[in-house]
C-alpha cells in the first residue's frame, strides 16, 4: 500500500497538467496545493523507514524526487538581482482591514520603490494617502486598486478585466508608465476575481476569464518591460493563471505563502515581469489584513 501510494503521489506531482479541468476544475485544484505534496511526500517515507520496508523506501524515494524536481529550485539561496532593480512590494491590504494606519506604516518600512495596493475602500483609501504621501509622492488609484512609487506616474488608466458574469461597477485594474532609473516602464496592477472550493470542484469561472483578459492586455503593451503585481486569486503552478505565466516571468527563488494570513497556504500575491527578472520572493511581516505582504526585486534587462 505504501508503494502504491508513493507512486500515485508521485504521478500527481510529475503528471498533474493531464489532470483534466472539465469536471469542477480537478486540475487547478491540485494544481493551487501541489507544493503540500511534499508534506505527503515526507510521511511516506517516515512509514517506509519505520515499516522497513525495501519496497515501499525505494517507492517513497519517488515522490520526494519529484518534488525536489519541481520546487527544490525554490529553497535555494541566491538569485538577487543586485542593487540596481525596484524593490516592489504586493499587498492586498483587506477591505475590513481594522488598521489600515499600522498597514500603511508596516509596508513603508520596507522601503519599496513601487507599491500594489488592492480592496482599497473609503474612508481607509485615505489614510493609505495620508500617511504614504511622504515617501511615495506619485501614486494612482482606480476604484479599488492602486499603485505607489518613489518616481514619477504617467498615462494611468483603467484596465477592463472584469469577466462578463460580473454586472455591476467593479474596477479592479489599472496601468501606469513608471519613469525609474532603470528607464520607463509599464506597471500593471490587478485584483481578480475570487475563488471558492465547493463540493463540485473549484469555482474559478470569473477567475479565468478575468485572467485571459490581463494577458490580452499585457500582450498589447507596447512598453519593453512590464511589471506586474496584484492578487491573483491562484498560484503560479494554476493552469488557470496561464495567460500571465506563460508571458511573464515569476520567481524562481521563496515560496512566500500570502494567503490566508492566520496560516498561509498558498501565494496567491505576485511579482511578475517581462524583460526584466524578478529576485526572491519573500513575505513581510502579517498586517491587519487577511492576506501577509510579498516583497521582490526587479530588474530590467539591460539596466
Amino acid at each position: 500500500m505504501l508503494a502504491g501510494l508513493a507512486v500515485f503521489t508521485a504521478g500527481l506531482l510529475l503528471l498533474h497538467r493531464a489532470i483534466p479541468n472539465s469536471v469542477g476544475r480537478m486540475g487547478s485544484l491540485l494544481e493551487t496545493f501541489l507544493p503540500w505534496l511534499g508534506a505527503v511526500a515526507a510521511l511516506l517515507f517516515c512509514l517506509a523507514l519505520l515499516r522497513r520496508s525495501v519496497l515501499a523506501l525505494v517507492a517513497s524515494l519517488l515522490p520526494v524526487a519529484a518534488w525536489t524536481y519541481l520546487f527544490g529550485g525554490l529553497l535555494l539561496p541566491g538569485a538577487e538581482t543586485g542593487g540596481r532593480g525596484l524593490l516592489v512590494v504586493q499587498h492586498n491590504v483587506g477591505d475590513d482591514n481594522p488598521d489600515p494606519a499600522g498597514t500603511a506604516r508596516a509596508l513603508a518600512r520596507a522601503r519599496p520603490d513601487l507599491m500594489a495596493l488592492e480592496e482599497l475602500v473609503p474612508p481607509a483609501l485615505g489614510v493609505y494617502e495620508r500617511i504614504l504621501a511622504a515617501d511615495y509622492p506619485f501614486h494612482a488609484v482606480r476604484g479599488t486598486v492602486g499603485i505607489w512609487s518613489r518616481y514619477p506616474l504617467r498615462d494611468v488608466r483603467a484596465v477592463d478585466i472584469r469577466p462578463r458574469t460580473i454586472t455591476e461597477p467593479w474596477s479592479r485594474g489599472l496601468r501606469a508608465v513608471v519613469r525609474a532609473p532603470q528607464g520607463e516602464l509599464a506597471a500593471y496592477v490587478a485584483h481578480l476575481p475570487s475563488v471558492r472550493v465547493r463540493a463540485s470542484g473549484l469555482a474559478s469561472a470569473a477567475r479565468d476569464e478575468s485572467a485571459r483578459l490581463l494577458g490580452d492586455a499585457v500582450a498589447a503593451e507596447e512598453l519593453r518591460t512590464v511589471i506586474l503585481l496584484g492578487d491573483l486569486n491562484g498560484t503560479v503552478d494554476d493552469r488557470g493563471l496561464a495567460p500571465l505565466t506563460t508571458r511573464l516571468a515569476v520567481p524562481r527563488r521563496g515560496f512566500a505563502f500570502s494567503y490566508p494570513a492566520a496560516f498561509p497556504l498558498a501565494r496567491i500575491d505576485h511579482v511578475m515581469a517581462r524583460a526584466a527578472t524578478v529576485g526572491r520572493i519573500r513575505a513581510l511581516p502579517g498586517t491587519g489584513s487577511d492576506h501577509v505582504p510579498v516583497a521582490a526585486r526587479v530588474k530590467p534587462l539591460g539596466s
